[in-house]
């Protein structure tokens, strides 16, 4: 792979120990969170969240989350898993091609042989393929658990939940790629992804409380939380909305990388 995609097989390389520690650390806390269930199913979970809004619950998944399904999907896809990956996606993100280009690094690659095309999607695949690992690893240790413990999650949720959470966290690694690579600063791509995702949250929680519920419509982050496919399986408009949305985003990535002296 090293010979005929060279960009791709150097930056996986370099973030080969990152991405290790990442993977243990999401497993690790992922596992920590997840494995509380039949612990707080002796609890009265339905009366602990009873102050809170309606409109929050649903917003946040905790309308169901007496359940193993329903808490796995809110706790742990719905906020743990969630977080910790955006925060690599985004940073990652950020660090693919507008990082290497402040430190001078992108240049050498411009002066290959190959068309700025390759070298972007050389490097937006290796983005992708460190969030499969990583997503795949929450997979891995959910769906171990679910068997130790007998939660009784239907596998088929499990894979289509997983499905999703890939999907956005795809997304927002590839708005900060494509804002990294139309910017060619590390900063702004950090800062347009982030206040995206913050926004995108707010969108989907707070929305249907104030009577807005288009709010939580155009929410990336309500596309995948607002139908919890850990409780109800697989939905196909919103995954299309996903791909739809990263695909528009990294085509405007493209255009500007294109087009953008990088030399300077």
């Amino acid at each position: 792979m090293s010979r005929r995609y060279p960009i791709l097989a150097g930056v996986l390389r370099r973030r080969r120990r990152g991405l290790a520690i990442w993977a243990v650390a999401l497993a690790s806390v992922c596992g920590m969170y997840t494995s509380l269930f039949p612990y707080m199913s002796g609890m009265d979970i339905e009366a602990m969240t009873a102050s809170l809004p309606q409109g929050m619950m649903e917003a946040l998944g905790y309308d169901d989350i007496s359940t193993a399904a329903g808490y796995v999907g809110s706790a742990t896809y719905g906020l743990v898993a969630l977080a910790l990956l955006l925060v690599f996606a985004i940073g990652g993100g950020a660090a693919t091609i507008a990082g290497p280009e402040e430190r001078g690094e992108l240049e050498l690659e411009l002066t290959s042989p190959l068309p700025r095309s390759a070298i972007y999607g050389q490097r937006l695949a290796a983005l992708w393929i460190q969030i499969t690992v990583l997503v795949a690893v929450v997979f891995a240790v959910t769906f171990t658990l679910n068997l130790l413990q007998e939660l009784g999650i239907p596998q088929g949720d499990m894979v289509a939940a997983t499905v999703q959470l890939w999907l956005l966290i795809g997304f927002f690694g590839s708005v900060s790629l494509a804002l990294g690579a139309a910017l060619g600063r590390r900063a702004g791509a950090l800062g347009g992804a982030a206040a995206l995702a913050v926004l995108s949250w707010m969108f989907n929680a707070l929305g249907p409380l104030i009577g807005l519920d288009w709010l939580a419509m155009i929410s990336p982050i309500g596309w995948y939380m607002d139908t919890n496919p850990m409780t109800r399986g697989f939905h196909g408009a919103d995954a299309l909305l996903l791909v739809v949305a990263s695909g528009l985003t990294l085509a405007g990535g493209w255009w500007r990388f294109a087009r953008r002296d990088l030399m300077t």
